[in-house]
Order: structure tokens, then C-alpha cells, then sequence
């Protein structure tokens, strides 16, 4: 077995004991990364020189006797939509083709303080507006799983590398699903945590009232360290939560007696993708052998979810992007006077599906139709939260599908947007309600893809969640899954 097969609580470990060095390991996830990146496409910058400079800082550090962070030395990849200092952050876009951030996001600054290595940004759809990471302006990410099918989106860049094993780690972002279902679709975990829980300062913004970071990350004990690392209150982001962080790596038993679980009538919907129904239905059963209580809830509103957040996302969208005018910063696409050197600059350099959601979002919030469409849909909101807050007095998560299908074909649904939107259909209302969710591989299809178990929690209750997710995984092998890069299909 190769080190990059390895999760990096396991990593750290042969570090602490020194069986491995940093440069070793991350030479080998960089060997693994110049063999599936041909195929997988999962970045869009590599930093190869500084990854491998920090791996021999760490190794120096070993050395002289000093103990190492949980992620130290270990290799792990940035969505490009977070900011990182002195590296090139494009939001998969050509408007930002050039731009190199003179500051770290919060995320950032806590990473480095533990001394990982750094490999470099990897894809996503441009501006995180998208579920198959084909919308990014470079080029689409393939699913290391079956390279004719997507890896998910938005974090599709993330999911893919981790799944690949050309990172052992990496941070993605979640605004409708952009954590959990590229997760779901790759086999890997993904937690998009409770709104707030982590600093959004120095992620490029996309909707700002539904926008949260999380770890993508080879198994839960993975992930759970990760949000120790990045959780936390930070004075740079005003909606950032005061609330104390526990210690996540310490909620990992395989205790669930007890446990109630609601399962929402609504979420096992019609259409929904027969593998995924069945497996994600024997994982929920395992639960019950465990001594868990299933209960049967109802979210009534979740039908409104995905119409709600398509009207939301893209008015915040469009006030956000409003910066991007070939004045401030970013590319620029000259024309005779001022006004026609802004519309070259944004109909060249944005991509079809951003300029589709600038428009839309614009009409939502124009005069005549601001109180019809967006204040309508802020209220409806609010109804989607209440449907939690009172289904969380009978449970304590929430399990249901990530995705409604497996990972689709390349291709298959960029003709069709709206077809696109509704596999956020398990996913958006979440972010809708900021609560925090998690994806953790449950099985395969009859084709061998891999399917996603979501559970929900609480806000701020991403102990729960991580404890419900470890208890499972302890139960089957699915983590221990490597993606054979092409697959059968």
C-alpha cells in the first residue's frame, strides 16, 4: 500500500513515530497526482517547489525532537475560491485569471499555524455556481471513479483529489450542497459545517447567507480533526458564531444506543435513483441494529427549497458580483467608452451559468418584483427552518440521501440547468436552514459509483453528527475504498 492510500490521522502517526518522512509522503502523493492528473484534471495550480520546502521544514522540526500538529507535514488541496497568499486564486474563472491574493484566508491562517503542505487550488464551477465542476472556465474535473462522469460540484476540484489520492485532505465550500454532494459522488466525506461555525473571511464570496468552508477528507476521524483546525469565532467575520468549539476528535465513539434519527417522508422522493434509495435505506438499518430509533418526521416545506434557494442564491450573487467590473481588479476587456468596457469585460470573462444567475438574481431584486420574488422567498426560508426547529424537538439527526442519483455523465445535464438544480434537491435545504450535514460513503450502485448517507444535526451540533457518521463507518469498509482512476461502466 502506498502512503497516499492513507488518511492522515494514520499519516500523522508514522510521522510522530518516524516510520515516514514529510518529503517522502509528499512525494508520493505528488508521484500519485503527476499519475491521475492527466485523466482526473483535479487542479488548477500546483505548488510543487513550497510543498515540497514545507515538507522538509516539518522533516527538520521531527528531527530536533519537537512534537507535530495533527496535520503537519501532510499534503491536502485548497478550493480556489479561499484565498491563499501569494497564490493564484481564480474561482475557476477568467476574470480572475491573474489574480494572487496579498492575504490568507481565516481558514488559511489556521492551516498554516499547523505546518500541513500545501500541493495548490484545485477546480470547481467558476464562482462555486454549479454541481458537476463542469462550469469552470479551465477545464471540467472527471470522477476518478468513472472519468466519463462528473465528480460533483462545486467543490468537484476537492472531492476528486482526495478520492484520487492526489491529496490526502482538502477545504471545499458549501453553499447549496458544493461540500456534501461532490462527496457523495467521489466516496469520500464531506462536512459542510453549521453557518458561522467556520470564518468566511478570505472565501470569495458567492450568497453570503448560505456560503460555509468545510473538509473534504478520506474518513471521519479526518474530518473531525479538520474542523478543530478551522472552527472558531474570528473578529473578520461579523456572522462568525461566538459559540466554543468542542473537541470533534473527541465525539468519535461507536455509541449510538439511544440515538433517534428521523427520516423525512420527503426526502425519499419520487424519481430518485433506485441504488440509492436501497443503499442509503441498509445503511439507515444498520443504524437500528446499533440501537439507534428510527422515526418517520415530515419536513413539509422542503418541496419549496430548491425554488426558495434558486431565487436567493443568485440575488446575493448578483450584488457580490457586482465588484467585478474591470475597474477594481480582475481582468478587463477594453471597449470605447466606460460602459461598453464593462459589458465586454463581464459578458467575455464571466461563464454562461454566472451571467445566468447575475440575471436572474437581478430580476428578483428589481423594483415590481422585489416583494413577489425575494422578500417571498425570505419568507418561505424561514418556514424551511421552522420545519427543522420543530423536527429536532422528536429527533436528534436527520438521515437521508446526499444526492438523489450517482455521479452523471459529462455532459449529460449542461443542456438542461434545471435538471442540474434539482440535485441540490437533499442538500440546499440545509444551507437554507444553516444547519451543518455531513456526506459518508454508504455503498455503490448496480454500476459501482459511490453513494452518500447525509446526516443532519442541530446547529452547532457537529459532534452528533461526526459520532453518528464514525459509529457507521466503523461498521463497513467503504473509507478504506480507493478510486480505481477510470473505473468500468
Amino acid at each position: 500500500m502506498r502512503l497516499y492510500e492513507k488518511p492522515a490521522h494514520v499519516l500523522h502517526d508514522m510521522l510522530a513515530q518516524k516510520e515516514i518522512t514529510a518529503a517522502e509522503l509528499t512525494r508520493d502523493v505528488l508521484a500519485r497526482l503527476d499519475e491521475t492528473e492527466g485523466q482526473v484534471q483535479a487542479y488548477l495550480t500546483v505548488t510543487r517547489e513550497s510543498a515540497l520546502a514545507q515538507a522538509e521544514a516539518v522533516d527538520k522540526k521531527i528531527a530536533s525532537g519537537e512534537e507535530i500538529s495533527f496535520l503537519e507535514g501532510i499534503p491536502g488541496a485548497i478550493k480556489d475560491n479561499i484565498c491563499t497568499k501569494g497564490t493564484k486564486t481564480t474561482c475557476a474563472s477568467k476574470i480572475l485569471e491573474h489574480f494572487v491574493p496579498p492575504y490568507d484566508a481565516t481558514v488559511m491562517e489556521k492551516l498554516r499555524a499547523q505546518q500541513p503542505v500545501i500541493l495548490g487550488k484545485v477546480n470547481m464551477d467558476e464562482f462555486a455556481m454549479g454541481g458537476s465542476t463542469e462550469n469552470s472556465a479551465y477545464h471540467p474535473t472527471h470522477n476518478p471513479w468513472a472519468l466519463e462522469r462528473v465528480p460533483g460540484g462545486s467543490s468537484g476540484g476537492s472531492a476528486a483529489a482526495v478520492a484520487a489520492g492526489s491529496a490526502i485532505w482538502a477545504l471545499g465550500s458549501d453553499t447549496g450542497g458544493s461540500i456534501r454532494q461532490p462527496a457523495s459522488f467521489c466516496g469520500v466525506v464531506g462536512l459542510k459545517p453549521t453557518y458561522g461555525r467556520v470564518s468566511r473571511y478570505g472565501l470569495v464570496a458567492y450568497a453570503s447567507s448560505l456560503d460555509q468552508i468545510g473538509p473534504l477528507a478520506r474518513d471521519v476521524t479526518d474530518a473531525a480533526h479538520l474542523l478543530n483546525i478551522i472552527a472558531g469565532h474570528d473578529e473578520m467575520d461579523s456572522t462568525s458564531s461566538t459559540a466554543p468549539v468542542p473537541d470533534y476528535a473527541q465525539a468519535l465513539t461507536e455509541d449510538v444506543k439511544g440515538l433517534k434519527i428521523g427520516l423525512p417522508k420527503e426526502y425519499f422522493t419520487e424519481g430518485m435513483d433506485g441504488d440509492v434509495e436501497k443503499t442509503v435505506r441498509a445503511a439507515i438499518s444498520k443504524y437500528k441494529d446499533m440501537g439507534a430509533e428510527i422515526l418517520e418526521i415530515s419536513l413539509p416545506h422542503t418541496a419549496y427549497a430548491i425554488s426558495t434557494y434558486y431565487l436567493i442564491a443568485p440575488a446575493e450573487a448578483a450584488t457580490n458580483l457586482e465588484r467585478y467590473d474591470g475597474v477594481s481588479y480582475g481582468e478587463r476587456v477594453d471597449g470605447e467608452d466606460l460602459v461598453q468596457m464593462m459589458t465586454n469585460t463581464r459578458t467575455q470573462l464571466f461563464g454562461e451559468e454566472v451571467r445566468r444567475r447575475i440575471m436572474i438574481g437581478n430580476y428578483a431584486l428589481s423594483a415590481g418584483y422585489y416583494d413577489a420574488y425575494y422578500l417571498k422567498a425570505l419568507k418561505v426560508r424561514t418556514l424551511v427552518q421552522q420545519d427543522y426547529t420543530e423536527a429536532f424537538k422528536q429527533v436528534d439527526v436527520i438521515m437521508a440521501p446526499t444526492a438523489p442519483t450517482p455521479a452523471f455523465r459529462l455532459g449529460e445535464m449542461m443542456a438542461d440547468p434545471l435538471q442540474l438544480y434539482l440535485q441540490d434537491v437533499c442538500t440546499v435545504p440545509l444551507n437554507l436552514a444553516g444547519l451543518p450535514g455531513l456526506s459518508v460513503p454508504c455503498g455503490y450502485s448496480s454500476k459501482g459509483l459511490p453513494i452518500g448517507l447525509q446526516i443532519i444535526g442541530k446547529a452547532l451540533d457537529e459532534a452528533t453528527i461526526l459520532r453518528a457518521a464514525y459509529a457507521y463507518e466503523q461498521t463497513q469498509s467503504f473509507h478504506n475504498d480507493m478510486a480505481r482512476i477510470g473505473g468500468n461502466d
